[in-house]
């Protein structure tokens, strides 16, 4: 017998969750948040089939949706607490707020793109995601009338840490972002923020889209 579409989804699914562990994500939370939020819903329709392979799919507006291992590494290094509020710079369609949601007591996600912001919002809403806040906006500005945050999280690539970002920040705060030009080597870095500095570490290396300065004047 041949398996159903639904079938071939689950064992994905199924799939998808060993693959973290086997790379070594092994945070329980963040599992079980990567587990809960039905990721061929943040996907499109025409790529639901492969919502769960350990690859970046395209989404609206030039963007993408990170791979699975991508959103769970960024998110267990972000060590997120119930207690935390979240920034997200680069909403997208929606999934690494989804999974932030999970661990954190609120989550703001701000994205240039209206169409982008629009959809993720009504998304997030249909599956009772009620603790995430999406605001459309330049993403290189944060959202400072909410500061200061716990923890932050860029997912496209800046250049040069975004200071802008970094003050928003608590102390003993960590932001989280990949570093490096468009097309060119970058790295995630995590810096850790106290009352007597910054620190950075270089983490693992990755291909994210530019973050893009102000807001975009089309879709």
């Amino acid at each position: 017998m041949s398996k159903s579409p639904r079938d071939e989804q689950d064992i994905g699914h199924m799939e998808f969750l060993l693959t973290l562990r086997r790379r070594g994500i092994g945070d329980q939370a963040v599992l079980r948040a990567m587990d809960e939020v039905p990721r061929e819903r943040f996907v499109e329709a025409e790529f639901a089939d492969s919502a769960y392979a350990d690859h970046a799919l395209p989404i609206s507006c030039g963007q993408t949706i990170s791979q699975p291992y991508v959103v769970a590494y960024m998110t267990e290094q972000l060590t997120v607490r119930p207690h935390h509020r979240v920034l997200e710079v680069g909403t997208g369609s929606g999934y690494q707020a989804a999974v932030l949601s999970r661990l954190a007591r609120e989550v703001v996600s701000i994205e240039r793109y209206r169409t982008l912001a629009d959809q993720a919002r009504e998304r997030l809403r249909s599956l009772g995601y009620d603790n995430v806040d999406v605001v459309v906006g330049d993403g290189f500005a944060g959202v400072p009338g909410r500061a200061p945050y716990d923890r932050i999280i860029v997912t496209a690539a800046a250049e040069t840490m975004p200071q802008t970002l970094l003050d928003q920040l608590t102390d003993d705060g960590v932001m989280l972002l990949p570093l490096g030009p468009p097309g060119g080597a970058q790295h995630v870095v995590k810096f850790t923020k106290s009352q007597t500095g910054v620190t950075r570490d270089n983490l693992i290396p990755v291909r994210f889209v530019p973050l893009l300065a102000g807001q975009a004047q089309e879709l």
